[in-house]
């Protein structure tokens, strides 16, 4: 068994054992092929109960910091990241923007499943904020469908500006993919718009979630 996949199974059986997961759809999931996954965003846990419950790999990215840590806990931070198949990304910068956009598109040209968060960060208060229109320029540009994915609960396991996890219930759900028309990088901002805000309807008829009609910002950041 890979490094991968032994990570995964572990995760995997530790939210199984300790939360009790509602999970549904996972029968859309397509069995090959280039995918998009589109959660929305609750938890700094969001992307390993992703990454361990659906039936094919999934690459998100994750912070660089968690991959260059020094001692001991920067060494184990880097095996688990590694072993869910994150991917390092600088984040802050337009120039690493563009870098981990095209680093997708690598993932996407090989046939595998690549995660994206359209909200950009986490929501701290539970609302669907706007989605920001990458998700939508990688759905034009590929053509590969956009699976999206429903998260319940999944902050009471980690609120944020808490390291500690609480074993709570939390509910999965995926839905049916969504197919764009393949354009290639030249579509124009509007059609990056529409595919976005579809995408992001399909996630509030999931979730449930109070939609708000701007972006979400990290901590500091306005």
């Amino acid at each position: 068994m890979s490094v991968y996949e032994s990570t995964r199974a572990a995760s995997r059986a530790a939210f199984r054992l300790s939360c009790r997961p509602r999970l549904s759809g996972l029968a859309n999931f397509p069995a090959s092929g280039p995918v998009i996954v589109a959660p929305n965003h609750l938890s700094f846990l969001d992307s390993i109960i992703v990454s361990s419950f659906m039936p094919r790999r999934v690459s998100f990215f994750a912070k660089a910091e968690y991959f260059t840590s020094p001692g001991f806990k920067g060494a184990a931070m880097r095996t688990f990241f590694e072993g869910i198949g994150s991917i390092p990304v600088e984040r802050g910068e337009q120039a690493a923007s563009v870098a981990a956009l095209q680093t997708a598109l690598e993932v996407l040209d090989r046939g595998d499943v690549f995660g994206i968060y359209p909200e950009g960060t986490r929501s701290r208060d539970g609302k669907l904020y706007r989605g920001k229109t990458g998700v939508g320029w990688l759905a034009l540009t590929t053509g590969a469908p956009v699976v999206p994915v429903g998260l319940i609960g999944t902050e009471k396991l980690q609120p944020a500006d808490s390291m500690m996890v609480t074993p709570r219930r939390f509910t999965m759900k995926v839905g049916e993919p969504l197919y764009f028309d393949r354009v290639g990088p030249g579509h124009s901002l509007p059609q990056r718009r529409e595919v976005t805000d579809r995408i992001m309807e399909a996630i509030a008829d999931l979730t449930g979630q109070e939609r708000v009609g701007r972006y979400n910002q990290r901590p500091g950041a306005e």
